[in-house]
């Protein structure tokens, strides 16, 4: 039978079940990705195992999120990543060496691999025909403990890439036109995977920002094939040795196949505040401009900042912008500087911030109040750049420059100069020393972790109660993000400490949330969130579930879910639930009082669940899609005592 890219990678690390859309399989994992923000809490979970070493083929521990360290506790954790990695076989890239899918990308991804990360915009990797997948921290440890990942057998959908993109038209704009397609919901269960002849016309970093941005969509990865183009760029890499050919089969079948032409796309925006609100640059032409932000795993390549710097080259930026750059990895810094693409950077007027996520998480370069915010990153969510009044617009980093020369909303064909075409380096310079190998000799168990006094312990959920009995502490709308659950930026320091984290739950929507939530659990009620479509965008930041779960949170009552959160709440030992019919989403109010009676006895049998409104006094039937093995894990109250017990 003839396949395509994602079955033959996915068939190949099948341990458990057939590839048949709709079906749980289990796969091994080649490689894992972590980084501070997630992964500090993903490693004290993997010691909470006592797994003696990561058994994957190779593990990389990342610092790149939180390296502001603004008081002791990022600066703590960043020990803490380095002690395990020394001890347990992961390698480290330590702060400074980038952001963790532009370095892998660079260094270690491999054609035909897979790669789980606990970042979802780990679909990176898809650029060089990885299946790359985002998860929860808990997920990548027990992948490290060398445990298999489950997820339900994708259907395929095949966006066949025609033509070529027309001059200052980039693979920003095809990110955008593909989200302006699918949008930000209901593509759950769902792989990209990119072929026809524009495919080839495409760079690895082109390729690199469409996977990337396919993570908006909510699918489970995207993936280019690995061709001449790919062997180019793992050669420019020094890894030559690491590329094989991939391709899908001629006649391999599709769920569905959607035609895009590259020729006919022109420069795009997405508007506050979602990645799938897209207008077209021209519409928004002529809008201020307060502040420019170049930079992201979205786009932040070295062909990306060349061409940035050709078009700023013996230009200054407008006097109303602050313009800001980050490079992706200290590759990316040191090739820049090399081809003097960083001196026509700074002479322009850039602010060079560290190789780090910065800005795109809201940890730094935070706009004015009001501010309209200019950024080649990929998500645009309220108040996730640090600003809850600022506009933030997603657009590539030509459409970025351009408003850095004009100060307004400027379509990059208008800027009256010839696009400059930028060559891909024949090598990179390469160097390697900022990744710290893990300690090879019998003397590694000696290795004392280091634990700071922000870090504790994971906390340990009970198992799921005969019946869930209690109030909604919180209903909330469409589209509610992990930011809008648990906030990043200066409070992701808090994320080796639950206890203190879970104090900002739901901060950005209601502010007596914490308060109402503690009170509920003191008396010994349950907490039930009820919400409405694709609950849990964004983020794979496994705290939105395991901080409300460490508040009493037992259910979540939604229209419909997003893969990753979906699978983080089943790991702490949350239900998630979702309304038989839509309508009863409308007769519940915040303050309820509801009872999912012998809930546990149901969920064993896999038997349909009826919830009780004691305030309004009617019922409604919800439904779930738990395997098995899913439903042991909630009985459990978590993977973790699912795995320990």
């Amino acid at each position: 039978m003839s396949k395509s890219i994602t079955q033959k990678i996915l068939e190949e690390h099948i341990v458990k079940g057939e590839f048949e859309p709709g079906k749980e399989i289990a796969i091994e994992i080649d490689q894992t990705l972590t980084h501070d923000a997630t992964g500090t809490m993903a490693y004290l979970q993997f010691e909470a195992m006592g797994i003696e070493r990561v058994k994957t083929e190779l593990s990389v521990s990342y610092i790149d999120h939180n390296t502001i360290q603004a008081g002791f506790e990022n600066a703590d954790d960043h020990r803490y990543l380095r002690s395990i990695a020394a001890k347990y076989g992961i390698l480290l890239s330590r702060v400074g060496n980038g952001i963790c899918h532009q370095v892998h990308l660079e260094r270690f991804g491999k054609p035909g691999k897979t790669l789980l990360g606990s970042d979802s915009h780990t679909p990176t990797c898809g650029g060089i025909g990885m299946i790359a997948i985002g998860a929860g921290g808990l997920d990548v440890a027990v992948a490290m403990g060398g445990g298999p990942f489950y997820l339900v057998s994708p259907k395929v959908i095949k966006l066949n890439l025609n033509g070529e993109l027309r001059p200052w038209v980039t693979a920003k704009d095809v990110a955008l036109k593909v989200l302006e397609t699918f949008t930000t919901k209901g593509n759950v269960g769902c792989v990209f995977e990119y072929g026809g002849e524009g495919v080839k016309t495409l760079s690895v970093p082109e390729r690199a920002t469409i996977t990337n941005m396919g993570a908006e969509c909510g699918v489970t990865t995207s993936v280019f094939p690995s061709d001449k183009i790919t062997r180019k760029f793992m050669h420019s890499q020094a890894r030559a040795q690491d590329w094989v050919e991939l391709k899908a089969d001629e006649d391999a079948e599709y769920a569905k196949v959607v035609d895009i032409d590259l020729s006919e796309i022109v420069p795009l925006v997405a508007c506050p505040h979602s990645p799938d609100n897209v207008k077209t640059v021209k519409e928004l032409e002529g809008m201020a401009v307060n502040q420019v932000c170049i930079g992201s795993c979205t786009n932040s390549s070295y062909k990306d900042l060349r061409t940035v710097a050709r078009i700023l080259k013996e230009k200054k930026v407008h006097p109303d912008v602050d313009f800001v750059i980050a490079p992706g990895s200290k590759q990316v810094l040191e090739n820049i500087c090399r081809s003097g693409a960083l001196a026509d950077l700074i002479s322009a007027g850039a602010r060079l911030a560290e190789c780090t996520c910065g800005f795109c998480i809201g940890n730094s370069y935070a706009p004015t109040t009001d501010a309209v915010s200019l950024r080649t990153s990929n998500r645009n969510f309220p108040g996730r750049s640090g600003t809850n009044s600022a506009k933030v617009y997603l657009v590539s980093p030509e459409t970025a420059a351009a408003a850095a020369i004009t100060g307004k909303m400027t379509d990059s064909r208008e800027l009256g100069m010839e696009y400059p075409q930028v060559e891909m380096p024949e090598r990179f310079y390469i160097d390697d020393s900022m990744i710290l190998q893990p300690s090879d000799t019998p003397d590694r168990v000696k290795i004392k972790i280091y634990r700071g006094p922000n870090i504790g312990e994971p906390p340990r959920n009970s198992p799921l109660p005969e019946d869930i009995s209690g109030f909604v502490t919180i209903k909330v709308g469409d589209k509610i993000t992990t930011d809008h659950i648990i906030p990043a930026g200066s409070k992701m320091k808090y994320r080796s400490n639950i206890a203190k984290y879970a104090e900002f739950v739901f901060e950005m929507v209601d502010r007596d949330f914490y308060k109402r939530v503690v009170q509920y659990r003191d008396k010994g009620k349950h907490n039930i969130v009820v919400a409405g479509e694709s609950y849990g965008q964004g983020s794979s930041r496994e705290h939105a579930a395991l901080c409300p779960a460490f508040l009493g949170v037992k259910a979540v009552i939604a229209k419909s879910f997003e893969r990753i959160h979906a699978s983080n709440l089943v790991n702490f030992g949350i239900v998630p639930l979702t309304f038989e019919l839509e309508s009863d989403y409308d007769t519940i109010d915040a303050g309820d009082e509801l009872v999912i009676p012998n809930i546990r006895r149901l969920l064993s049998k896999n038997e349909g669940l009826t919830v009780i409104n004691r305030t309004k006094g009617n019922e409604f039937e919800v439904s779930y899609e738990l395997s098995e093995r899913l439903r042991d894990i909630v009985l459990a109250g978590g993977l973790l005592p699912c795995a320990l017990r």
